[in-house]
């Protein structure tokens, strides 16, 4: 009896062990939200390079999730499951990390070849080698991103079959629900790491936020040659594998950040003095000597755009602002949405205004030109809070932190009423930002403002965005606004255009014609160039009538502006 007893038990089969199911389906959860922060950090730098956030981010998206279906079926190639998944994990981790750098200095390297070129040849600075070969690699540089996202997605595709195959290898009995649990676990681990992401990542360098994911992938690898090291072959060697990739990722999460920045730097045409990322967005800060006594010339970027330079910002704000206040019956409160570097609200504030609300969703931004960081070069903050004449500062100022399309609602609710409303956001190139262009939104605004007063939307460029243009002027008419469009030349943006409405009484033009002067003196404008401003070329309106506005969810606007600003900068790969 007891030998029978025995010999049943030798032939049970062996069951996979609760911790090291565990173990499997924490290091899928783990190995899961890694491989979505890759997805992001990668669309998130394409967009940055490429000005078209959106489009990258689907596009990274869809070619990563194709590569991740090849990459499971190339999973079936690999013979041992134990030693295919420590090697994967070093390989996922040296390229993940090293992807935004290599992709950093490449394009850096692009930029600077013509000049490099130049140099070599002694030719001018007015015949820099661009166009044909040079042009064709500069582009395609800028596409880097992509490749790393088809090599990572491949390879974040075989780990799910290579979990499954390890689960099943420990058990003698056949595994049920085997690929549906291994799923979850994916499931879970992606959510997380989104949460991950939005919570902590789109805070901190992009460098680093690609070394500490990495990290993940390579203690995934650590702790597989751990607890099966007798399954694995040649487990000293990629033991010894992981602790020089260790050692580089220390190096690339030190280091790394300043390498990237510098490579970055490269993009701009100017000196790069100061870079920040915030929550939301890149900030770089440019500076140009000009020698002779002239003062350098400042530029922010974000996301890779020109936001302003303190060459002719005075223009572009000089337009936005004093049209909008000398068309309003008064001028005691003003809302300004947007404009989070206070240059705006430095015109406003010489109207001599009761009271300014200004609404930006990024606080980080705002504090920039209110109070400069202590690391930020001193020269740099004393230009910032001298462009916007520490207008942050002004007790009249209320400052809200909010998004724009959520923060109005809540003006609306406490009742209030403004004499002028200026909305300076950013060019509707993404469908968030679309949102605060819809009909629905300048509803909102509409509630805002007081019967005689006056708002003024900042409307793209006229010349090569003319449907987006136009669009805003109809979204705002559907909306119930009398609209008006003008427009002028900045030097550093070509021709702008803005859009300016009243609801009750006589237009904004109307109004402006009447004026004998403009109630405050500026250094660029004059009331000649504000009437100038609203003649358009005779054929300039011709299509209007089949534009159509921006409904709230119809992203018209948005397809309008990419449509334009794709073909402008010949963005048309995707």
């Amino acid at each position: 009896m007891h030998e029978s007893q025995l010999t049943t038990s030798a032939a049970k089969p062996s069951r996979l062990g609760w911790f090291d199911d565990v173990l499997l389906l924490g290091i899928m959860a783990v190995l899961a939200g890694c491989g979505l922060i890759y997805e992001y950090l990668l669309s998130h730098y394409a967009g940055r390079i490429l000005g078209a956030l959106e489009a990258a981010i689907y596009t990274m998206i869809g070619l990563m999730i194709v590569s991740m279906g090849l990459g499971a079926f190339a999973a079936r190639k690999i013979k041992d499951a134990f030693t295919g998944f420590v090697v994967l994990e070093l390989t996922v981790a040296l390229c993940g990390s090293l992807a935004i750098l290599i992709t950093a200095a490449v394009i850096g390297f692009g930029q600077q070849l013509p000049m490099i070129i130049a140099s070599t040849l002694g030719l001018p600075p007015d015949q820099l080698p661009e166009g044909g070969m040079i042009g064709t690699l500069q582009k395609l540089s800028e596409y880097l991103p992509y490749v790393w996202g088809v090599l990572l997605g491949l390879m974040i595709g075989m780990e799910i079959p290579l979990i499954a195959r390890v689960r099943q290898s420990l058990s003698d009995e056949h595994l049920l629900h085997n690929a549906g649990t291994i799923y979850g676990a994916d499931y879970i681990g992606a959510g997380i790491g989104a949460a991950i992401w939005v919570g902590f990542m789109l805070a901190i360098d992009i460098q680093l936020a690609a070394a500490l994911t990495a990290s993940f992938n390579l203690l995934a690898g650590f702790v597989f040659i751990w607890r099966f090291w007798p399954k694995i072959q040649r487990p000293k060697l990629l033991l010894v594998g992981h602790l020089v990739v260790t050692g580089v990722l220390l190096l690339l999460a030190i280091r790394g950040p300043s390498w990237e920045q510098q490579f970055n730097n490269l993009l701009y045409k100017d000196k790069v003095v100061y870079a920040k990322a915030t929550r939301f967005q890149q900030l770089t800060f440019t500076e140009r000597l000009r020698g002779n006594g002239l003062l350098p010339v400042y530029a922010l970027y974000i996301n890779g755009r020109l936001q302003f330079s303190s060459s002719d910002e005075h223009i572009y704000h000089a337009f936005l602002v004093h049209p909008t206040l000398a068309a309003s019956a008064r001028h005691n409160k003003v809302l300004i949405i947007g404009g989070g570097d206070g240059l705006g609200l430095k015109q406003v504030l010489r109207w001599e205004p009761e009271q300014v609300t200004l609404l930006d969703l990024d606080a980080a931004l705002v504090q920039l030109f209110k109070s400069p960081d202590s690391d930020m070069p001193a020269r740099l903050s004393q230009a910032l809070l001298s462009l916007n004449g520490n207008a942050f500062n002004d007790p009249r100022v209320t400052l809200i932190h909010d998004d724009a399309f959520n923060g109005v609602d809540k003006l609306i609710a406490k009742g209030d009423k403004y004499d002028a409303i200026i909305v300076d956001l950013p060019d509707p190139s993404h469908p968030d930002l679309n949102k605060l262009y819809s009909d629905y939104f300048y509803r909102k605004l509409k509630e805002l403002m007081s019967s005689d007063g006056a708002l003024t939307v900042q409307s793209t460029s006229p010349y090569h965005a003319q449907k987006a243009f136009i669009s805003v002027a109809k979204t705002l008419a559907l909306a119930g606004f009398d609209v008006k469009q003008y427009h002028h030349n900045v030097p550093s943006f070509g021709e702008w255009g803005w859009s300016i409405a009243t609801l009750n009484g006589k237009d904004a033009q109307h109004r402006l014609a009447q004026l004998t002067e403009l109630p405050i003196v500026d250094d660029w404008l004059t009331l000649g160039l504000v009437k100038g401003a609203f003649e358009f070329p005779a054929n300039f309106y011709q299509d209007a009538t089949n534009i159509k506005p921006n409904e709230l969810g119809s992203l018209q606007l948005y397809h309008y502006h990419q449509q334009a600003w794709s073909e402008t900068q010949g963005l048309d790969l995707f």
